[in-house]
This record gives C-alpha cells, sequence and structure tokens, in this order.
C-alpha cells in the first residue's frame, strides 16, 4: 500500500463530500486507503459517507473523542508507506500526494513535510510553516510584533514571515490540516498525544519527529485550500481558550519549569478576552458617535442653506445646538434598536430619526432661545431621514450586516468558470435560487474559441488566461468553479494568481448539490415554495407600498407637471422604462399599478380569494434580470420570490436596479 489517508470529520459533511472528490483524482494511480473517523456528527456526514463513498472506510464514533484521538483510531489500522492526516475542509491538487512521495524518495531525511497551504481568497495560510513557540516567539507573536513587522527576522519567527513561501526548506512545525510522514516514523515515535484535545498536537508530533532525528520540510511545489476552521464554527468550542491551553500543555510537557513561557501564554488568553470583550461594548457607541456627528453637521449645513452661514448661532447655543439634537436622535434609534438587534435597520433607523425630530421641534416650542428657525429644524430633518438610514442602507446593498436570509439583488456579480454542460447546470440552478443574490455576468471557457458566444443567454467573456481582466472589466465579486469542467489543479492556480483581488472563489463539487466558499455554503438544490403568508400579502407593508407609490409619483407630477408631454417625447427613444413610469402614473395614483410589482404577463393575482401576490409593476424583479429569455417557470420563482420578501429595502433595491438598467441602455442607444 502506496499511502493511508486519514481525515477526521466533525460536522462539515458537505466540505468532507468535496474533499473526497479531490482526494480521489489526487490518488489515481496509486494504491490507496482512505479513512475517515466521524466524531459523532449530527449533520447526516455518516450517512452521507455511506451512501457516496462505501470503498473508504468509515469509524463512526458515538462521542466526540476529540482530533489526536480520532486520527489514532484510523493510525493503528493503516497501512500504507505514507501516512496523510487531512482536514476535511480541504480541497486538494490532482498532483498532491504525488509530489509529497517523490519527496520524501529524493530527500532520505525527511521525516515529515507539509505543502503550500492557501486560504480561500487564494493568500498563503501562515500556519502551514511554523517555529516552534519558545518564549521570544511566544512574545512576538502575543504582543502583535509578528503580524507589525512580519518580514523581521527577528519578529517573524513564528509563521516564519521572512522566508519565500515558493521555496523549500526545513522548518520545526508544519499545519495539521495536511500533515504527510514515513510509516517508519510514526512505528518509532507513536500517534499524536491524546492529551491534546484540540490544537497543539500537530505541534506536539512535529516536535517529537524532530527530537527522533528526522527533518520536516516545507514544501511549496504543491498546494491545497484549507477552509480553515468550519468545524469550530459548528461547534460550542472556545477556539481561543482551547488554542492557548494547547499551547500551555506543551510548554509543560517540553518546556519543564518555564514559568515566563506559561505567562506570556496566560497574558495571551487574557490580552484576546479583554480585547473582544472591549470592541463588544464600543462598537454600539462608535455608531452612537456617528450619527450625532451626522446630526451636527447635517444642522451645519440646513443653517448654510437656509441663512448663508454654519456658525451664526447666539454664543449660549454653543455647543448645546450640536449636541443635543443628536443626543436626542441617539436616544429614539436605541430606542428602536438601532443599537442592537437591529444596526443596519432602514425602517428602524428611519422611524428613530423621524420621532428624534418631532420631539426636538415640540421642545423648541418651551425653550424658546433655541427655536432658531423652523425652516433649519425641517432642512435638518429631511437631510437626517435621509442620510442616517441611509448610510445603513448602503452597508446593506453592499453586503454587510445582513439580518435575515435574503441577500441584497446588488454586490455579487458572478462569472461561472466552465461553458460546458455543468457550468451551464450552475448557471440554471442559479436562477432557480433567486434569495442567494447571484447575478451571472458570463462565463468563463477553457480557451478563447468560444468567446462572444451566448450560451442560456450567457456571454462567453474570456478563458481562464486572462480571467483576471474580465474580473476587473466586469466589476465581478463572485468566482464559480465547475469542478467538473476545471481540474483541481486549474482552479488552484487561477486562485493564487488573483489572490490580491477582492473577489470571492467558491467551487460546486460534481455532485451539484451546493456552493462551497470561504464563509458559506450555498444549497443549490430545488426548495418548493409553500403556501405561506408572503410579506406582500401583509396590511403594514400593503399600507408603505400604497403610501411609497403615491409619494414618488405626486413628486415627479408636482416637478415635471409642465413638461410631462415633452419629457415622454424626449425620453422615448433613449430611456423607454422612464417613459413607462410617466405613462403608468394615473393607474399607480388609482391603485390599479404599482411602480414595482410583477410583471404585466406573469402570475396574475387570484379571483375570489387566496394568496396575494401584488399588482403589475412598471418595474419588478423579473423586468430588472439582465437575462431576458426567462421561462414562465424561472419568471414564476421570482415573482414568488419578490412576494415572500417584499420590504421597503427591496423595492428600493429594485427601483435602482432598473434605473441602473435604463441607464445602461440609454448609453447603449446614444451609441
Amino acid at each position: 500500500m502506496d499511502v493511508s489517508v486519514v481525515i477526521v470529520n466533525y460536522n462539515v459533511r458537505d466540505f468532507l463530500k468535496n474533499a473526497l472528490l479531490s482526494l480521489r483524482r489526487s490518488l489515481e494511480g496509486l494504491q490507496a486507503e482512505i479513512f475517515v473517523v466521524d466524531n459523532a456528527s449530527d449533520d447526516g456526514s455518516v450517512e452521507m459517507m455511506r451512501a457516496n463513498f462505501p470503498d473508504v472506510h468509515l469509524i463512526a464514533n458515538t462521542v466526540n473523542s476529540g482530533f489526536a484521538a480520532a486520527n489514532n483510531q484510523a493510525l493503528v489500522q493503516s497501512t500504507g508507506r505514507y501516512l496523510l492526516l487531512l482536514n476535511p475542509d480541504t480541497l486538494i491538487q490532482e498532483d498532491t500526494v504525488r509530489t509529497l512521495i517523490r519527496f520524501f524518495e529524493q530527500h532520505p531525511d525527511a521525516g515529515m513535510a507539509g505543502c503550500k497551504i492557501l486560504n480561500p481568497d487564494g493568500t498563503l495560510q501562515l500556519a502551514c510553516r511554523r517555529s516552534f513557540p519558545t518564549p521570544w516567539v511566544a512574545f512576538t507573536k502575543v504582543s502583535g510584533l509578528s503580524a507589525l513587522v512580519p518580514k523581521s527576522k527577528l519578529f517573524g519567527k513564528y509563521n516564519l514571515t521572512y522566508l519565500d513561501p515558493d521555496s523549500t526548506y526545513e522548518v520545526d512545525a508544519i499545519s495539521g490540516s495536511f500533515m504527510m510522514l514515513r510509516r517508519s516514523v510514526y512505528e518509532a515515535i507513536g500517534g499524536l498525544d491524546e492529551s491534546f484535545f484540540m490544537y497543539g498536537e500537530d505541534l506536539d508530533w512535529c516536535y517529537r519527529v524532530q527530537k527522533s532525528g528526522w527533518k520536516l520540510y516545507y514544501v511549496p511545489d504543491t498546494k491545497i485550500i484549507h477552509y480553515k476552521g468550519e468545524s469550530t464554527k459548528r461547534s460550542s468550542i472556545d477556539e481561543v481558550k482551547v488554542f492557548y491551553n494547547a499551547m500551555r500543555l506543551f510548554v509543560r510537557k517540553h518546556h519543564t519549569g518555564s514559568f515566563i513561557f506559561e505567562a506570556f501564554i496566560q497574558l495571551g488568553i487574557k490580552l484576546r478576552r479583554v480585547l473582544a470583550a472591549g470592541m463588544r461594548a464600543v462598537k454600539p457607541f462608535l455608531l452612537m458617535a456617528l450619527d450625532m456627528a451626522i446630526v451636527a453637521v447635517v444642522i451645519m449645513l440646513a443653517r448654510l442653506v437656509w441663512k448663508g452661514s454654519t456658525y451664526q448661532f447666539p454664543s449660549y447655543a454653543f455647543p448645546w445646538v450640536f449636541l443635543f439634537p443628536g443626543a436626542i436622535v441617539v436616544v429614539m434609534l436605541a430606542g428602536a434598536g438601532v443599537y442592537s438587534m437591529h444596526r443596519l435597520s432602514v425602517s428602524r433607523s428611519m422611524t428613530g430619526v423621524v420621532l428624534g425630530f418631532i420631539l426636538i421641534s415640540s421642545l423648541t416650542s418651551f425653550v424658546k432661545d433655541f427655536a432658531f428657525s423652523r425652516g433649519i429644524m425641517v432642512i435638518s430633518g429631511v437631510l437626517c431621514t435621509a442620510v442616517i438610514p441611509g448610510w445603513r442602507l448602503a452597508l446593506r446593498m453592499l453586503g454587510f450586516g445582513e439580518v435575515s436570509s435574503r441577500k441584497t439583488l446588488f454586490g455579487r456579480r458572478t462569472l461561472v468558470v466552465g461553458a460546458e454542460a455543468s457550468g451551464q447546470e450552475v448557471v440554471k440552478k442559479l436562477r432557480a435560487r433567486i434569495g442567494d443574490g447571484y447575478s451571472v455576468v458570463g462565463f468563463i471557457d477553457v480557451n478563447y474559441q468560444r468567446v462572444g458566444e451566448k450560451i442560456l443567454d450567457v456571454e462567453i467573456l474570456g478563458s481562464i488566461d486572462n480571467i483576471g481582466k474580465i474580473i476587473d472589466d466586469h466589476k465581478i465579486t463572485e468566482v464559480i468553479f465547475s469542478t467538473d469542467a476545471i481540474t483541481y489543479s486549474t482552479i488552484l492556480s487561477v486562485i493564487a494568481t488573483n489572490s490580491t483581488r477582492s473577489v470571492n472563489f467558491r467551487l460546486v463539487p460534481t455532485t451539484m448539490e451546493v456552493i462551497i466558499g470561504k464563509a458559506s455554503i450555498d444549497q443549490l438544490d430545488d426548495i418548493p415554495f409553500v403556501d405561506i403568508d408572503y410579506n406582500i400579502g401583509r396590511l403594514g407593508n400593503r399600507a408603505v407600498k400604497r403610501t411609497v407609490d403615491a409619494f414618488l409619483v405626486l413628486l415627479l407630477l408636482i416637478c415635471v407637471a409642465p413638461f410631462v408631454y415633452f419629457l415622454r417625447l424626449l425620453i422615448k427613444g433613449c430611456l423607454p422604462s422612464a417613459a413607462a413610469f410617466v405613462a403608468d402614473a394615473p393607474k399607480i395614483l388609482a391603485g390599479t399599478q404599482s411602480i414595482v410589482g410583477r410583471e404585466q404577463s406573469s402570475i396574475e393575482a387570484p379571483a375570489g380569494g387566496g394568496m396575494y401576490v401584488g399588482k403589475p409593476g412598471t418595474t419588478g424583479i423579473v423586468q430588472i434580470q439582465p437575462n431576458q429569455q426567462l421561462s414562465s417557470e424561472e419568471k414564476e420563482r421570482y415573482e414568488l420570490y419578490y412576494a415572500k420578501n417584499q420590504s421597503l429595502l427591496l423595492d428600493i433595491e429594485i427601483m435602482m436596479k432598473a434605473l441602473q438598467r435604463a441607464g445602461n441602455r440609454g448609453k447603449v442607444t446614444r451609441a
């Protein structure tokens, strides 16, 4: 037997499945055996293994025995000349195992070796090459000096950040996510120390290998991706506490009597806890300070607009004229829960601002010395009502701080790598999963032969060779690889080459069931719609929607009433959506139509009762889709998604997308 691979799994079923699929390719041509030790997962990992990988040796524990003990269970049954410990949340390159075997054969002094390990964004995972934690190394790590001066040999010792990541050299320790060693080394030093529940056991093993006279090497000739920390995310383990306790155990075992060393580790634990608690406590106050500053700036701007100056208040009014209104608004926002559970809530922040300025107006009626101008008060209130919810809306649209399962319609511009059948299937499933927020911009093919062609109304924009330029030119934020069409070696190469770009790399295994990324796993399987109380049918949502429709239409008519006819003639050719909005204004005012609603020819509202799915709209979630060849089934999914998730924020997103599309069409027409 050439190699025995041991994987310990805890509640990362989809990552495990993908790791095994990539491992199969890497083991082709070798005599190999794979052991998976499941540490009492409750996510269906065992059932998945039995159904999909009957050839893998499965050890299903009834309790979580820890990383070291679980590995030992499989190691004692292994028979390979080489042993590989691999984490389940990894993606391994096709040549990785053969490259490491070849390295061992060429370096007879090598007892253990690790490869280059990348984060999901393509950056180097620092733990793949390390030094043993001496007192000085521990101090530089705990104090942050190693991160502050990474290229210094004096301070960058812990993760060897001063060394070239693309060169091979001897190291003290490698990462436990990928550890390959000779069987003779294992038989000489034994298995992992089960005193370590999680963390530290890999460092201890490396130390024992080195003490037995063998060398450890970092080999960057091949690489893997490690989705670090996935198991700990699915447990109640205090990761920082367990890590530092493991370091303390390592010190007591190998550096007996080192009081200073243990003191540094204890200091590290306390500092991390204090900093974490401090950040949690300070964050709401930072948001309060920001909102108070906005109110103060807005009052100055309102004064400038109304009176032509910013500071000409009576001397007794400073600084209270700026502090008190801000404080009152912040109190109202706090009462609305904006600084606790709903920090980016647009509706709550808008409500808090409006109530705050109503209270301020009431108070100025009693305190005449501060009743400077109702005009300033009105302008300040209007601007604050726009700006304070506005910055929260902007962050929501950029994908920060989402408070619901619905993702924003903006910011997830997606490339699908692989234009063959599997890539096309990915596009179809993405369209079916409207709530996942993927907007497919184009395909990337394996070569340039079909660039410019359209498949499923999606253009092939380029090949793997120029994917970086495509990402920049089209402002891509998501790249999804179809692993059926692209080799893992190519995937890792693309990720490593584009690690400096602000883009999320995801992949779809051959099963087409999930999309695996650095922060989450998105299910691709179809989920049937059920008859529930959709948002659009709720009395409050309908009232807000009707009010906004009437307000916007009246605002339009008041502003452009004398020019409506000429406006329609002017924009008929280049901005048809705007012309349609003007034409539909009477219907919207009459309540038979809405600004945002279903497509005229799509789902009809049920007669005589049943689920209400909204009125026809001038624009809507179907109308803004870049792909205009949607099937009736796809349109129905979009419409039902909108009905289920309708809110003021979603309507604003759709209107902004509609304006964006209208502007783009106008540019094309004029060109």
